[in-house]
């Protein structure tokens, strides 16, 4: 007979199982392969050969990669700034007014609508020529409006604004649950000792929100750098690379250049990165209160 203990624990690994599977099959299985595969040159036609730390040595002398790095870093910080910033505001601004739930779901639709879709609705809005932005822009007087997806200087910048734009629902949210789990006690504190509406936001709202925020900067991050679809749409990594970020750098190279190898190799890069950058943020989530 089993024990109680045992039952127990048979129970679990029976609910767990599936999803324990799923995790060996889809996850972790596929990583360590592509490990292995980055010590490989392989073109899916010849068979493999060993090149041990080859592919690596390929990557950092090539200089695509590290522009690929530099669009990936700069859409990242671009994309955490405009997109936390944004969504904290409308969380602050629906908070406090009535019907939050309708203008919530408002919001949070197009986090639940496709990429494909969002994207050629952005490239129609800022189309040079007819886009509905740049009419905008030369009614405010300006004549030379940015030309977006075919200026090098502009692609990404306009890639941030539909990412952020399309994205805002999802950490809005997010912040707006965490406003709403702030005791109301804690305002009508500061209100009896005096503190002004930014003092009360200062002293009350950001250290009540530190966990939340936290949360949301990592899985932005992590989101900003696994950045694909709508550049892969709107884009395609141009004009001149200036939008080619890391994912699409990785499918260009397994799929359209068939290097198996040298793609394992720059995807164990992105993941050392995420890895890296998650353990700095959990490192430093003690520091993340803000005192005024």
């Amino acid at each position: 007979m089993l024990s109680r203990r045992a039952k127990d624990n048979l129970v679990g690994l029976v609910f767990i199982g599936p999803q324990l599977i799923g995790m060996l099959a889809f996850v972790i299985g596929p990583m360590v392969y592509a490990i292995g595969l980055s010590l490989y040159r392989w073109d899916l036609l010849s068979p493999p050969t060993f090149v041990g730390l080859g592919n690596y040595a390929e990557m950092i002398q090539n200089e695509t990669f590290w522009k690929v790095m530099r669009n990936t870093s700069y859409y990242t910080l671009g994309y955490m700034a405009l997109n936390i910033l944004t969504a904290l505001g409308a969380a602050l601004a629906l908070n406090r007014i009535r019907g939050k739930v309708f203008f919530r779901t408002l919001f949070f639709m197009p986090v639940v609508t496709s990429a494909i879709a969002v994207s050629l609705i952005w490239l129609w809005m800022l189309n040079p020529q007819f886009g509905v932005v740049n009419t905008f822009l030369r009614g405010m007087g300006i004549a030379e409006p940015p030309k977006w997806f075919s200026s090098t200087a502009w692609a990404m910048p306009g890639v941030i604004l539909m990412s952020a734009w399309w994205n805002l629902g999802y950490n809005m949210v997010i912040l707006l649950a965490g406003l709403q789990s702030i005791p109301e006690s804690l305002y009508e504190a500061a209100m009896l000792d005096g503190a002004s509406r930014t003092q009360r936001f200062t002293h009350v709202t950001l250290p009540m929100l530190t966990p939340t925020l936290f949360f949301v900067v990592v899985v932005t991050f992590i989101g900003s750098f696994q950045v694909f679809d709508q550049i892969f749409i709107m884009t395609n990594g141009g004009p001149a690379d200036a939008t080619r970020v890391m994912v699409m750098y990785i499918y260009s190279l397994g799929f359209q250049r068939f290097d198996m190898g040298l793609a394992a190799a720059v995807a164990m890069v992105l993941f050392a990165i995420l890895l890296v950058m998650t353990l700095v943020q959990f490192r430093l989530q003690r520091r993340w209160v803000f005192y005024g």
